[in-house]
């Protein structure tokens, strides 16, 4: 057998460092056995899915020194590998588990489920929504039918009895078939949801070996009961503890960066990245901290893997990588590497248009374009005095813009200006002054080159980084305001 290990992101936003650290893993497990890795897109939110971000895992994971063996960029004999391309497979699939009575079509409105949770919730019934739980009464169903109601395929679930799935880690896992919802398999838009998608895709594509977070072991029961219903043979699977931040709570952006492109931009060497995310719950056989990709990848050995939660630690992450800087680069890949990062034509050709019209000697462009090529602005708290702001509003305005923009899928100036605009609008503010504390977070100066157009070149992650360290420097969000203001951001109409 070879062993055929994937990844498979989801190309809805800037890409995650937990990704590279389970795709890193995968790459390992695959290579210690002489199989194959492949990159599978997950793209059936048709809403937040974008070509952009695609683009954007690929660059990262290649930049890291992952290479995959099949995947939508390089092809293979079991493609296509962006699921998007996939519907008449799913939708094929879903048809026989309907035909064998293992799936159902539910015409339950949202507003039916709301109410039937609620009034389940009332009753003191906590457990997942069975297929009884959704039935409608036959004629009803037969009306929704011939007027072409939308409707969901969902999968028939046992109501009761245990599952019990093997993990590679964890040995037997058992998990109560009453807290296992007859889980939608097939939207109303005819896309597949990811427990269809998964299951056909690791088959078809010949996966042996399926290793992910564990945020997905309470779904294994669905999957281990698909491959049943397929009469199909299942992937080893093997759950990998999530990273978590140094005070143990899950790793989120809210409190630390976690996109690859942040670290990148910050000027982190991609294989300090790469040492760094190994060690995340793995050792080598001698323990040492620093060692090359080749080196995990000869050395690999998954039951190495320790099931606590291994922990992200910037300042550890930053440690090694000057280690990286002293130990393995002279002045000449030193230079080279300055290079790559943000002295490239590419990247200066961006700024040089924003400080043209403001320099009459060379001289001039450092103070004006300085915060293009470092990481977070030195900011402290009195650099926002001059915003004739409450304190309070100040923080809100940081905050509200900050998870706007965490919804910006395009990221363009214009797209920028629109949220902007919006948000100012809300705040009733003119768009000056909404942007003034903007341009102090952002560029670290009240006086730089244009906020919008600093904001575009830094990009998503960069800038979202200097706004959440703004916010912080101002004496943070506390757990009371954080509630108070995202009732308020759910209650704009912007």
């Amino acid at each position: 057998m070879t062993v055929r290990t994937r990844i498979a992101p989801s190309p809805t936003g800037d890409p995650h460092v937990g990704t590279a650290y389970i795709a890193l893993f995968n790459l390992c497990f695959a290579r210690q056995h002489g199989g194959q890795f492949i990159l599978r897109i997950e793209d059936t939110d048709r809403v937040r899915s974008t070509a952009e971000s695609e683009q954007m895992i690929l660059d990262s994971l290649r930049w890291l020194g992952l290479e995959w063996d099949e995947g939508p960029d390089v092809g293979g004999p079991h493609g296509p590998y962006r699921q998007s391309e996939r519907g008449d497979i799913y939708a094929q699939y879903a048809q026989q588990l309907l035909d064998a009575g293992h799936a159902f079509k539910c015409y339950r409105t949202s507003e039916e489920l709301d109410e039937l949770r609620e009034a389940r919730k009332a009753a003191g019934l906590h457990l997942a929504l069975k297929p009884a739980d959704l039935a409608l009464p036959d004629d009803e169903v037969a009306r929704r039918e011939r007027e072409q109601w939308p409707y969901v395929v969902r999968m028939k679930v046992p109501g009761e009895g245990s599952c019990v799935v093997s993990d590679m880690l964890r040995g037997e896992i058992e998990v109560d078939w009453a807290q296992v919802d007859a889980q939608i398999l097939l939207k109303s838009d005819g896309m597949p949801t990811y427990h269809l998608a998964n299951v056909v895709d690791d088959h078809l594509m010949g996966i042996t070996h399926v290793m992910r977070g564990e945020e997905w072991i309470n779904s294994a029961p669905k999957h281990k009961l698909l491959y049943e219903y397929f009469d199909w043979p299942m992937p080893t699977l093997c759950h990998m503890p999530l990273l978590r931040n140094p005070d143990k709570s899950k790793l989120s952006k809210r409190k630390n960066p976690t996109s690859i492109n942040y670290y990148r931009r910050m000027g982190f060497l991609p294989q300090a990245v790469t040492n760094y995310l190994g060690r995340m719950g793995w050792s080598m056989p001698d323990d040492r901290e620093k060692f090359t990709l080749e080196e995990m990848m000869a050395n690999f050995d998954i039951q190495r893997v320790s099931l606590g939660g291994p922990v992200f630690d910037l300042e550890k992450l930053t440690w090694l990588n000057g280690v990286y800087i002293r130990e393995d680069l002279d002045d000449a890949a030193l230079l080279q590497a300055l290079r790559e990062w943000a002295f490239n034509d590419a990247y200066v050709n961006q700024i040089l248009p924003q400080v043209r019209p403001r320099i009459s000697t060379l001289s001039d462009v450092m103070p004006l374009a300085g915060h293009f090529f470092s990481g977070v602005p030195p900011l402290e708290a009195s650099s926002f005095d001059g915003i004739k702001l409450e304190h309070e509003t100040l923080l809100k305005l940081l905050q509200f813009l900050t998870w706007r923009l965490e919804g910006v899928s395009r990221w363009e100036k214009d797209v920028l200006l629109d949220e902007a605009k919006a948000l100012a609008e809300a705040f009733d503010m003119k768009m000056k002054a909404f942007l003034a504390p903007v341009f102090i977070a952002v560029t670290g100066s009240a006086t730089s080159t244009s906020v919008l157009d600093a904001m575009a070149i830094l990009g998503s992650d960069m800038t979202r980084a200097r706004l959440r360290h703004a916010i912080e420097v101002l004496g943070g969000v506390s757990k009371k305001q954080a509630k108070r203001f995202e009732k308020e951001y759910r209650q704009l109409q912007v």
